[in-house]
């Protein structure tokens, strides 16, 4: 591929942002507590006549210790955006329109969450949902009569749901002891204790009436947890049926990935239908066509992988015929939604270090991009253009507009939101340039390159490594609250990404190319990718350079400190996989490992030894910065102990950072600014110190 030297911010920023297309020598650069302080737009919903666009925007409270989250209206015909601030008051989250024009949120300001609405004129909310119980989700009812919402229930209350819950959740708060009993998994998910519940979902009348429950007896969680939401259950357009989908848990929950799509008419609400029994692996994201006919959803093929590629299926209603819409498109797909004629989709998926918005027609199922660089975050199709919140590598999320017609949406977009703009137009970027190279196999690999914030030519910079987690997973066009390279820029490092063999966007055989082969094809990747970039971009200063990862990018640290030490400074590793085989024991989500490690760890030691950090540790010696959190259930925190243990022990040079009140991500303001301090402090002890 060609690469796209991109001399300013970014081809997305020139276009969607002109005050930045300038990058001018003396300006402050870009930093982490820029990074931190930032506001976030999301949440995006227009109203059935197209002339508003509401959406949520989180923002740090006085102390810069938490989000608070408010309501925002964009006019779509003066391209105007305010606060809704008299709604917002207590904050609000989750807008949806009703079918009454009413503005719909979530928000706890009654002392539990619970479902309030609001009008365009920012009228003092009225509160919806008055149930005993959060409201963890929600969905409208298209004809405008009622919503689908999920609460919390006791698995133990299989009948009169919501009262045996709070009978049952009183009996655990008066019960004296706090032993918990488990007699299957998960114990624990992601960064929570199991806590005897399952998401439920039950229909509401707004007109008035009881909830009434719509998955009674159904062993799962809908939708699923922990980051499961609205988009997993629908409504057909006559608001008389709701597709939902779930993993049923049995005693195999977490070595399954068996989602089904189910089928509950609410005249009949205790009667679910299984419509995609015979697929034993995932299925999702229902959504029916406007005229009610067809039923398209997401699939994959094979049941225990969570990185297969999903597939786009339509389902006859009426007949029970399913057939696969672009078959021949190597692309998963990241959600669909109908166009207003029924002809075709749109669809989001990641494409080559980018993830653009997509139409797939039905009849033919061709397949034609309708943006081009950066993220596509969210979107909704008008009648005759889009809006949509777009994010790129050099800019977080924003709202736009399309142009009428416009053959690619975000081509001369009309912004709707300046949030940032204060900080986005006063600060220097990194400017970025796609490259490849031949990796393993000798096929073709990409990655991406970043100058430093006010790059001088002729100058040579350190250099930050950055190595992306999942492993399936991407560095790509997008913005990111965690690691963002362009918070390396604004430190004055040069940056180098590699999307190795097991990357998604690159098509379903490399992204399942890294299986089984976690510490050899990629590590050649990266190998080549770095001489690559050095013999190419003679901005980077080959002795200053430390590589940095996450999850699997903190594996792959602890790999590469005994199998390719040479380049590097230091090392930092977050939340990294020390020990393969304590991790096939401990981690909640069993598929993941059994499916990398082609097997159980069990039956087969010797899959999880053949690329196992802790049988190389005695070999380390380059300096190593150990993150871990106290919640990762994921990785659990003795993974990151053995590293430093190991490090220690071994008299090399290395610091741990622990959070006690983090999961496998860092989200705190306060604990994400002294991650980054930390981080950088690390790196610049290591690659400026006597420069």
């Amino acid at each position: 591929m060609k690469s796209r030297l991109l001399a300013t911010a970014g081809l997305a920023a020139a276009l969607l942002f002109p005050a930045l297309s300038a990058q001018a020598q003396g300006k402050q650069p870009f930093t982490y507590d820029d990074l931190v302080a930032m506001q976030r737009l999301s949440g995006l919903t227009v109203n059935k006549a197209e002339t508003h666009a509401a959406f949520q925007v989180r923002t740090l409270n006085a102390e810069k210790t938490k989000g608070v989250n408010t309501l925002w209206l964009s006019d779509l015909k003066t391209s105007t955006s305010k606060e809704l601030t008299t709604a917002s008051k207590g904050g609000a989250l989750s807008p949806q329109w009703g079918a009454d024009g009413a503005l719909y949120f979530l928000s706890a300001r009654s002392g539990s969450m619970q479902v309030w609405k609001t009008d365009l004129n920012d009228a003092e909310a009225v509160q919806v949902t008055k149930l005993p119980l959060d409201v963890g989700s929600y969905k409208l009812s298209p004809d405008g009569k009622g919503l689908v919402l999920s609460l919390a229930i006791e698995e133990a209350c299989k009948t009169e749901e919501i009262d045996c819950t709070l009978k049952v959740q009183a009996e655990k708060k008066a019960d004296k002891s706090t032993g918990v009993i488990y007699d299957r998994l998960f114990v624990r998910h992601w960064d929570t204790w199991a806590d005897g519940t399952r998401n439920h979902l039950f229909y509401v009348p707004l007109s008035g009436g009881a909830a009434v429950s719509l998955t009674a007896g159904v062993d799962g969680d809908v939708p699923s947890k922990p980051f499961g939401d609205e988009a997993e259950y629908s409504f057909s357009p006559d608001g008389k049926t709701v597709y939902y989908s779930v993993r049923i848990a049995g005693k195999d929950e977490p070595r399954s990935t068996n989602f089904d799509i189910y089928k509950v008419d609410l005249a009949t609400p205790s009667t679910q239908t299984n419509l995609t029994e015979a697929n034993k692996a995932w299925d999702t994201g229902a959504e029916v066509s406007p005229d009610g006919k067809w039923l398209a959803y997401r699939a994959m093929k094979r049941p225990g992988f969570e990185a297969d590629q999903f597939e786009i299926f339509l389902r006859n209603l009426a007949t029970g015929e399913t057939k696969q819409i672009a078959a021949d498109w190597d692309r998963s797909a990241d959600s669909l939604k109908w166009a207003a004629d029924g002809k075709s989709l749109y669809v989001v998926a990641g494409d080559v270090g980018k993830t653009p918005l997509f139409r797939v027609e039905i009849a033919s199922g061709k397949v034609t991009p309708l943006s081009k660089g950066g993220h596509m975050d969210a979107f909704a199709p008008l009648k005759d253009r889009f809006v949509f919140i777009k994010s790129g590598m050099d800019y977080p999320s924003q709202l736009f507009v399309s142009k009428p017609k416009a053959r690619l949406i975000d081509d001369g977009a009309t912004p709707l939101t300046t949030l940032n703009d204060p900080v986005l137009q006063n600060r220097a970027f990194g400017a970025f340039e796609q490259f490849a190279f031949k990796g393993w196999n000798d096929e073709t690999v990409h990655g991406y390159v970043l100058k430093p914030a006010n790059y001088v030519e002729g100058k040579k910079y350190p250099v930050a490594f950055l190595i992306h987690g999942g492993p399936q997973g991407s560095f790509g066009e997008s913005w990111s609250y965690r690691w963002n390279p362009q918070a390396y820029a604004g430190a004055g490092y040069a940056v180098i990404m590699i999307d190795f063999h097991g990357s998604t966007g690159y098509g379903q055989a490399f992204t399942d190319a890294i299986s089984q082969h976690w510490g050899d094809r990629p590590l050649e990747d990266l190998q080549k990718g770095y001489a690559y970039a050095l013999s190419k971009y003679s901005f980077l200063d080959k002795d200053r350079a430390c590589a940095l990862g996450a999850s699997y990018g903190g594996f792959m640290i602890n790999w590469i400190a005994s199998q390719w030490k040479a380049p590097w400074k230091c090392l930092v590793n977050h939340d990294g996989l020390f020990d393969n085989r304590s991790m096939g024991y401990a981690t909640e989500e069993l598929w993941f490992s059994e499916w990398e490690n082609g097997g159980n760890v069990y039956d087969h030691p010797e899959n999880y030894d053949k690329f196992n950090p802790a049988l190389h540790a005695k070999d380390w010696s380059v300096p190593m910065l150990v993150i871990h959190s106290d919640q990762d259930f994921r990785v659990i925190p003795e993974q990151g102990i053995g590293a430093f243990t190991a490090l220690q022990m071994n008299g090399v040079k290395s610091k741990f950072l622990r959070f006690p009140d983090e999961n496998h991500w860092v989200l705190k303001p306060q604990n994400s600014l002294k991650w980054h301090r930390t981080v950088f402090d690390w790196l610049d002890e290591h690659t400026k110190a006597g420069q």
